[in-house]
C-alpha cells in the first residue's frame, strides 16, 4: 500500500481541538506523522504527496444510523451500494441497523454482516444487533453473545419497545455486558398510523398526524428506567423542543445519556412537505420550524452530541404513492457533509463543533479508534473543499434507491477524496 502526505490542507481535528493550516503523513494504513502550522518537509519517494491547496481535511466522518436492504431486500439498497454512496460522502465508518431479513437478532447474522463488509472492502462496515427477538419488542434478542460477535449498540431501530419490563430488562441485561441501548422515543398509540406532525399545517394537508408530545412521553419513561438501571443510553433522534426540555433534566441528573439527531430534522421543516412530496415523508416526521431551531440551539449548545444521516433507502414504488401509504425514510450519506456545512456556512455552529458530532463523538461513545487525527490513528481521512457548489441531483447519488429529500437543494461541500485504513476509496 503506498503512503499519502496530505499536504497545504486545513485541518480540522476536535478531538485535539485542532482547527488550522497542516499537514498529514500516512503509511501502512495508520497516521504516522500529523504536523500542525506546517508542511512535513522531505518526503520519500514512495509516498504520494497530495497538494490539497487550502482544502478541509478531517477525521473520515463516522454515520451510527445506516439502514440497508441487505440481507432480504437487496432491491432497496446492498452493504456495496451503500458503502458507496458513504465512500463517495467522505463516510469512512457506518453502523447498519438491524431491522432486516432476517433480522440481526443473533451473532451469526453479525458475522454475516461484518464478513461482507471485509469482502467489498470499501469503508468500515458495523452492526447494531436487534433489543429483541425480531425486533417485536417481546422477547430479549441475544445481547451478550453478538457483543461478543462485534455489534456496536442494540436497538429495534425505527419500532418502539413498549412493553416497560421488556426494555428494563434489556436495559439491565446489557448494562452487564457493557453494551449500548438506543431506543427512539415514541408513543405508539399516539404515534399509530400517523404521517405527519399535529398541528395546523397537517390538518389543511388532510395528513393523519401525531402530536410532537408523543416524543416526550415515551423519552420521560425511558430515562425513568435509565436512572433506575443506570444502564448507557442512547436517544435515536430527538427531534421536538419539549423531547429537549426531557433530555436536559436528564442530563443534569447525571444520567448516562447521549443523543443523536438527524441532518434531516436539522434541515427541514414540517412546510417542506409540499404538496404531499412524499421523499420528505420520514420516521418520525418533520416537525415544526419551532421545533427544528430549538434543534439547532441544541446541537449548537451541546446537549445533542452526535447527527446521523437516519439513511434509510426507499426505492421508486414504495415512494410514488399517496403521502400517507408511502413508506417513511430518505437516502442520506452522500448529502450528510454539505448538509451539516450548511450551518457553518450560515455561522449558526462553529465547524469544528460540527464535525464532533460526526468523528470523535460518535467514535467515543462506540469505542472506536477512528474519529481524529493522531500520530497511529486509523489512516480514515475525508479531504473537502468546504465552499465548492453542490446541486443535489437524487438520479446521481450512489445508492441503489433515490429517495432524497434535498434533491434540487443548493449546498457548499465537496468531497474530494475519501482514505479508509490508508487506501483510496473515493476521489472525485
Amino acid at each position: 500500500m503506498k503512503g499519502l502526505a496530505f499536504t497545504n490542507v486545513r485541518l480540522v481535528d476536535p478531538a485535539s481541538g485542532y482547527d488550522g493550516p497542516g499537514a498529514v503523513v500516512v503509511t501502512d494504513g495508520r497516521i504516522v506523522d500529523v504536523i500542525q502550522g506546517g508542511d512535513p518537509g522531505n518526503i520519500s519517494d514512495d509516498i504520494e504527496v497530495v497538494d490539497g491547496r487550502g482544502a478541509l481535511l478531517m477525521p473520515g466522518l463516522i454515520d451510527m444510523r445506516v439502514k440497508t436492504g441487505e440481507p432480504g431486500a437487496e432491491t432497496k439498497e446492498t452493504l456495496k451500494s451503500a458503502s458507496l454512496a458513504a465512500a463517495a460522502g467522505g463516510v469512512t465508518s457506518i453502523v447498519v441497523q438491524p431491522d432486516t431479513a432476517p433480522v440481526v437478532d443473533e451473532p451469526s447474522v453479525v458475522d454475516f454482516i461484518m464478513r461482507r463488509a471485509r469482502d467489498i472492502q470499501l469503508v468500515n462496515v458495523y452492526a447494531a444487533g436487534a433489543a429483541t427477538k425480531g425486533c417485536k419488542g417481546e422477547r430479549m434478542a441475544e445481547i451478550g453473545l453478538m457483543h461478543e460477535a462485534g455489534c456496536l449498540y442494540v436497538t429495534d431501530a425505527d419500532r418502539p419497545i413498549v412493553d416497560s419490563k421488556v426494555f428494563r430488562r434489556v436495559l439491565a441485561y446489557a448494562k452487564g455486558f457493557g453494551t449500548l441501548v438506543a431506543h427512539r422515543p415514541a408513543d405508539p398509540w399516539l404515534s399509530a398510523g400517523a404521517a405527519a406532525t399535529e398541528g395546523e399545517f397537517a390538518a389543511r394537508m388532510g395528513l393523519p398526524a401525531a402530536p410532537a408530545v408523543a416524543e416526550k412521553i415515551m423519552l420521560e419513561r425511558d430515562l425513568a428506567l435509565v436512572e433506575l438501571t443506570g444502564a448507557p443510553f442512547i436517544v435515536d433522534q430527538v427531534t421536538t423542543a419539549g423531547a429537549l426540555e426531557t433530555l436536559a433534566r436528564g442530563l443534569k441528573r447525571g444520567l448516562p445519556v447521549t443523543a443523536t439527531t438527524s441532518i434531516n430534522h436539522l434541515s427541514f421543516n414540517e412546510i417542506d412537505i409540499g404538496a404531499w412530496r412524499t421523499f420528505c415523508k420520514l420516521d418520525p416526521p418533520l416537525r415544526s420550524e419551532d421545533d427544528r431551531q430549538a434543534t439547532i440551539e441544541a446541537v449548537a449548545s451541546g446537549l445533542i452530541k452526535i447527527i446521523v444521516s437516519a439513511h434509510a433507502p426507499a426505492p421508486a414504488e414504495d415512494k410514488r404513492l399517496p403521502y400517507d401509504e408511502a413508506a417513511p425514510g430518505a437516502v442520506g450519506l452522500q448529502t450528510l457533509l454539505p448538509a451539516l456545512l450548511a450551518f457553518h456556512h450560515e455561522g449558526r455552529i462553529p465547524l469544528i463543533d460540527l464535525i464532533r458530532t460526526v468523528t470523535s463523538a460518535p467514535a467515543e461513545l462506540l469505542g472506536l479508534a477512528a474519529g481524529r487525527l493522531a500520530k497511529g490513528a486509523p489512516a480514515d481521512l475525508t479531504l473537502c473543499d468546504p465552499s465548492a457548489p453542490v446541486v443535489v441531483d437524487a438520479d446521481k447519488l450512489l445508492s441503489k434507491s433515490k429517495n432524497s429529500p434535498f434533491d434540487g437543494r443548493r449546498l457548499q461541500g465537496r468531497v474530494l477524496r475519501t482514505v479508509v485504513g490508508g487506501r483510496t476509496v473515493y476521489q472525485a
